[in-house]
């Protein structure tokens, strides 16, 4: 039974809630229907619809900011879909775009009656609730996605919720990267030694080249963080510590409804995110792709 009331917990509920709601907000970006919604608008090659789709928040954002706040994607990845993107439609057309791809997606993946009945409507108050108080000093793409208006069919503001939920969590995950002194494409030569995922299928995903990826892993070597491609003691050390400062943070908005309200949350959302888990092929090939608590 989920439980919020030590350290210990309050971490574990924070891991569990986020490999819950996060299969509820990628939808949007890894689903046929948000690529064929952004291919509509004229993107190409999938990634240009990925970063205008969520980039779009802040308006029409330079490479640069989306670069800084995105994180772990090299620049040249960035600046082959930005500003490029915004010759094609104005960010308020890709963010109507992202909420079409996962309307698409969810009336195929989870049918009219379960997106019109009681258990959505409630999830929507219940992640409004916690979106409502989740971290958004200091955390851009959290804060960006906050002010926009809320989507008014419960099973969108559902997924707004979680996006907020989401990049709140992430901007902060970033904020413990950068304070552990783990630059982009370190930080994913830790989480790929972490994850058992080659350096090969990471830079595949992520556009890093084989050089920069080399550089990456000499450079933990040298601080002995990572050695013969494996995370040192001292590497595992340091991304313990990550995801723990990480994880304290996003157990907040859950802290503020409390535990009756997160609780029931996670009971609710369960069974629809194993649904969609199971059913989202497009999200699996994804070497970041989670795997569901339950």
């Amino acid at each position: 039974m989920l439980s919020i009331g030590t350290v210990e917990e309050r971490r574990a509920a924070a891991r569990r809630l986020w490999s819950l709601f996060e299969n509820y907000h990628v939808l949007t970006y890894f689903t046929p229907e948000s690529r064929a919604a952004a291919d509509g608008l004229g993107c190409k090659g999938g990634w240009m619809g990925y970063f205008a789709q969520r980039a779009a928040p802040f308006g029409e954002a330079s490479p640069e900011l989306v670069t800084a706040t995105f994180y772990s994607f090299p620049p040249t990845m960035v600046h082959r879909a930005l500003p490029d993107a915004w010759a094609l439609a104005a960010p308020e057309t890709f963010l109507a775009t992202r909420l079409a791809g996962v309307d698409g997606a969810l009336r195929r993946l989870l049918g009219e009656d379960l997106l019109s009945g009681p258990v959505i409507a409630e999830l929507a108050e219940l992640g409004r609730a916690a979106a409502s108080a989740a971290p958004i000093t200091g955390r851009p793409l959290a804060a960006a996605n906050a002010a926009l208006p809320w989507p008014e069919p419960p099973h969108l503001a559902l997924w707004h919720a979680t996006t907020i939920l989401r990049e709140s969590r992430g901007d902060g995950h970033i904020a413990t990267l950068v304070a552990a002194g783990l630059d982009p494409c370190e930080a994913l030569v830790v989480y790929a030694a972490d994850h058992e995922v080659t350096g090969e299928a990471m830079r595949g995903f992520r556009r890093w080249t084989e050089q920069e990826w080399q550089e990456a892993v000499d450079r933990l070597t040298e601080r002995g963080l990572v050695d013969g491609g494996e995370l040192t003691a001292a590497g595992r050390q340091v991304r313990a510590w990550c995801e723990e400062r990480t994880d304290d943070g996003a157990i907040l908005p859950w802290l503020e409804i409390g535990e009756d309200a997160t609780r029931r949350f996670a009971e609710l959302i369960t069974p629809i995110a194993r649904t969609l888990a199971e059913g989202n092929e497009a999200f699996r090939a994804n070497p970041m792709a989670l795997h569901l608590v339950t």
